[in-house]
């Protein structure tokens, strides 16, 4: 008895060598950017360029390497949503950490 799949689109998009180079030198750039961010002293704002440097670079990785951006929708939904969670989570470290000590003064 033959295997019938109701689904059998399982093909996998093939990304153009161009668009590959294009991501890794984005991400190139980035890294250099990131060197350059990390010698200059921007207050309490470099841990947050840090974070959004870090961002860019990981949504470059999983929209190309990883092809989500190639996926079903329904899985960038679910990694927009787990990313959102991180970032409220790391928010609210951030928070913590910067306040520590205000309440008994």
């Amino acid at each position: 008895m033959a295997h019938t799949d109701a689904h059998a689109d399982h093909s996998h998009h093939i990304i153009p060598f161009r668009t590959l180079l294009g991501v890794f030198l984005a991400l190139i750039a980035l890294t250099v950017i990131t060197v350059a961010v990390a010698r200059v002293d921007l207050g309490t704002l470099n841990v947050p360029v840090a974070i959004a440097i870090a961002s860019a670079k990981a949504a470059l990785v999983v929209m190309f390497f990883m092809a989500l951006k190639y996926d079903k929708p329904v899985n960038s939904m679910v990694f927009v949503i787990g990313t959102a969670f991180v970032v409220v989570f790391l928010v609210f470290t951030l928070f913590d950490t910067a306040f520590r000590g205000d309440i008994g003064n």
